[in-house]
């Protein structure tokens, strides 16, 4: 029998108050709070004054993250918690504060207005659809999404080797931000990229590599990954938050596409959310089921034995996964 003196409804209040820790992370980022904080304005009249926000506004919002744990709070003084120093603030070289401009935007909020109908229908309505024809969400998921992708490509880029002679071709599937197939001809003069994606977002992604100082070995192809002509005979293939968007079916036909593209005893990597085969552990990557389901007709977070599974359907062996600095999972494989 359940001893009601330990019963308590804060965790339901939790999760249906849990749109304003949403717009209070969104509010301090904007704010560059967390920055403030970190260089030594500490108590609400200087976080005003550095903010150009109200003291009355700064005060409780700093209260609030505090109740979060983002912030600590001594005789008035707020500090930054380990996480916020090292994520938040723009003085970390780990900062990841613009990829709340993605995952903020209205457009994917607006598909969890009607949660209940998608669990309803097993999916999202059409018009809520991420993955439809050059959905402008991308282009800012190219611009906002660098620093998050940026510690999974240098990671990726100790893990990958790739051929030491001749000229390593690397196709970069959905390649948004561009910085996994960047890295790579970073680390290596060698290295010539071919990233896919539609236009306007391959036009950032020029940037990045304009930027990087790559440009001379990046060439572009826009169009939809599964229609357009990839060429062949690449060393490696990057498909990185690319399968999570389909099904079983969609994604063995494209690796296929894929395995066509890629030289015998070639690579491919994959960059996906890696739920445990319970799919309720661990807790992000779990969780990243429900997204798909509200912004996608048949998405979903695979488990490792279920990528397993697609891989060798289509023709791709000695499966190896990594652990990334992200809650994201690193799969390599072999063209057999």
């Amino acid at each position: 029998m359940t001893d009601t003196a330990t019963l308590s409804p804060d965790s339901i209040f939790d999760a249906l108050f849990a749109y304003q820790q949403t717009a209070a992370l969104k509010a301090a980022i904007d704010l560059d709070l967390f920055t403030a904080i970190d260089q030594g304005a500490t108590d609400a009249d200087a976080l005003a004054s550095r903010t150009g926000a109200s003291k009355r506004g700064i005060r409780i919002l700093c209260d609030y993250l505090t109740t979060l744990n983002m912030l600590s709070k001594q005789d008035g003084r707020y500090g930054l918690s380990p996480n916020a120093a090292a994520f938040l603030s723009k003085t970390s070289k780990m900062y990841m504060g613009t990829t709340a401009q993605f995952l903020t935007l209205p457009e994917l909020k607006r598909n969890f207005d009607d949660l209940t109908g998608a669990v309803r229908r097993g999916g999202v309505l059409p018009a809520g659809n991420t993955v439809s024809d050059e959905n402008p969400v991308w282009v800012e998921f190219a611009r906002a999404m660098v620093p998050m992708a940026m510690a999974n490509a240098l990671a990726m880029a100790d893990l990958i080797a790739l051929p030491s002679h001749g000229v390593p071709r690397v196709l970069d599937i959905a390649a948004g931000h561009g910085m996994y197939g960047i890295v790579l001809a970073q680390r290596n003069p060698a290295v010539r990229v071919t990233a896919v994606d539609w236009a306007s977002v391959l036009a950032v992604a020029t940037e990045h590599a304009k930027r990087a100082g790559v440009d001379s070995r990046y060439e572009t192809r826009p169009g939809d990954a599964f229609t357009t002509s990839l060429g062949d005979g690449y060393d490696l293939a990057l498909i990185t938050n690319f399968l999570h968007h389909f099904n079983r079916e969609q994604n063995i036909a494209f690796l296929r596409k894929i395995a066509a593209a890629v030289k015998p005893s070639g690579q491919v990597a994959l960059v996906e959310f890696v739920p445990n085969p319970d799919r309720v552990t661990p807790p992000t990557a779990a969780r990243f089921s429900l997204t798909m389901l509200a912004g996608t007709p048949e998405g979903d977070a695979y488990t490792l034995a279920e990528l397993t599974d697609m891989l060798a359907a289509a023709g791709f062996t000695r499966v190896q996964s990594h652990s990334l600095p992200t809650p994201q999972t690193l799969l390599t494989a072999v063209r057999s």
